[in-house]
């Protein structure tokens, strides 16, 4: 597949180095030839050219391209040069955008009579994943399918758990109401079998049900609360999106530390929200604020280690749950070892949901979980796929894949290995990053 990616930011250097590995055929554009030096090893072809220049365009070879990708800081830009490139002959188009009023199902008509057939807001993928952080807050991940039917989560596990040095056989032993799809432990992530067993400290990802959360929460020692104050640091878009979005019976208070940012929010966020010209880095004024007295704190300026320490000093501070926005890749595993709860990445994020376009079988959402270095997917069983020819426990499943849970006529069941998967199921696939492709070819 030939795929054209424009804008050489965050977003589409590193889908651009994704999708270089999966031996497909890619462009990266960019005006600004220093962002397009890259490792030789790396087999990307890079352009510096203008995304809106159709001279430019039909240099990167737009007429061939199955697929292009707007990814530049400017939405206006991402926009235009999608239309130019459906209209020069590209397959299909997709748009990184900063205003989610785009993403309405009835304006979704009006874009792809322009030419811009899918739309992507990173800033509002975060928000929605922040506030699925704070539905659970004693869950590092969680993960809704077929409206909660479903669910996946990721927890650390301490060393006064009930699960803590028990094997899995003996937890599978009686009624199945979860399946452990994945443990993470120290920097390797295992696809687990029955000899496996649970040791503290390790992140566990679990498929389960609605029914059975309770019974995870008391098997892994977990408390709950539930989130009534949290304190923002950073005024940013996510913020901003993540106090429109929250219940406005929730109480909020956001850190801006620029006096002009401060007033524009003030006049933007709910009644909720109480905006104050500071910076959260400041302990004095965290204690002023209250800072005890918080349940989330989430950190979400553009520094990456300015909220990593934040959110330190929160968990220091008693505040039961807290989430960082980590944009360097290299500083995830710190935050992890420095046991502040959630991370959201906007690469990531983006990246997954338009990975999923990338693939022939029917894939509802991609997400890839930032802790783990895997993928977790939703596909839909064709008729005649592979999948559905043998048992689970008879497909001989690559070792870096696992089946967790389905969805059939919008009843949700864990999988095990007598399972037999029909076609029309929604199945749960959570597989390590080099799998993603294998796991098509059972589906497809």
């Amino acid at each position: 597949m030939k795929i054209i990616i424009v804008g050489a930011g965050e977003v589409g250097t590193h889908l651009s180095k994704l999708l270089s590995k999966e031996d497909q055929d890619i462009i990266l554009v960019d005006p600004n030839d220093e962002k397009l030096d890259f490792p030789n090893n790396l087999e990307i072809m890079t352009v510096q050219g203008n995304p809106t220049s159709i001279h430019d365009l039909k240099m990167a070879g737009i007429k061939e391209a199955d697929m292009f990708i707007a990814v530049t800081p400017e939405e206006s830009t991402n926009m235009t040069a999608c239309m130019l490139a459906h209209n020069l002959g590209a397959g299909r188009t997709i748009a990184r955008i900063d205003n989610d009023e785009y993403l309405h199902p009835k304006n979704m008509e009006f874009f792809v009579n322009l030419g811009v057939d899918s739309l992507i807001c990173p800033e509002t993928l975060a928000a929605e994943e922040i506030i699925s952080a704070l539905k659970q807050p004693w869950t590092r991940q969680w993960w809704d399918i077929a409206e909660g039917k479903l669910i996946l989560l990721g927890t650390k596990i301490r060393k006064n758990a009930p699960i803590v040095d028990k094997y899995l056989y003996e937890l599978g032993s009686g009624d199945r109401i979860y399946h452990i799809v994945a443990i993470k432990r120290g920097y390797e992530t295992i696809i687990p079998c029955g000899s496996d067993r649970i040791s503290a400290d390790d992140l566990i990802y679990f498929t389960t049900t609605d029914e059975s959360i309770d019974k995870i929460k008391i098997e892994t020692g977990k408390e709950d609360i539930q989130i009534r104050k949290i304190t923002i640091m950073g005024g940013s878009r996510i913020a901003l999106r993540v106090c429109e979005r929250l219940p406005h019976n929730i109480r909020i208070k956001l850190l801006e530390i620029n006096k002009e940012k401060s007033y524009r929010l003030a006049e933007r966020v709910p009644e909720n929200v109480l905006i104050i010209n500071g910076d959260g880095r400041n302990t004095d004024l965290l204690i002023q604020e209250n800072i005890k007295n918080c349940d989330a704190f989430i950190a979400l300026t553009g520094n990456s280690e300015a909220n990593i320490l934040a959110c330190v000093a929160a968990k220091n501070f008693g505040v039961f749950k807290t989430v960082a926005e980590v944009e360097n890749l290299d500083y995830i595993q710190m935050a992890e070892k420095l046991d502040i709860g959630s991370i959201i990445n906007k690469k990531l994020i983006a990246s997954s949901h338009i990975y999923r376009f990338l693939l022939q079988a029917d894939v509802s959402t991609v997400k890839c979980l930032a802790f783990a270095n895997a993928d977790v997917a939703e596909l839909v069983a064709r008729p005649g796929s592979k999948i559905t020819k043998k048992q689970v426990k008879d497909l001989r499943l690559p070792k870096d894949m696992t089946l967790g849970g389905k969805i059939r006529d919008g009843k949700a069941e864990i999988i095990n290995g007598e399972t037999m998967i029909q076609p029309g199921d929604h199945v749960l696939v959570f597989c390590l990053n080099t799998a993603m492709r294998k796991i098509e070819n059972y589906f497809k």
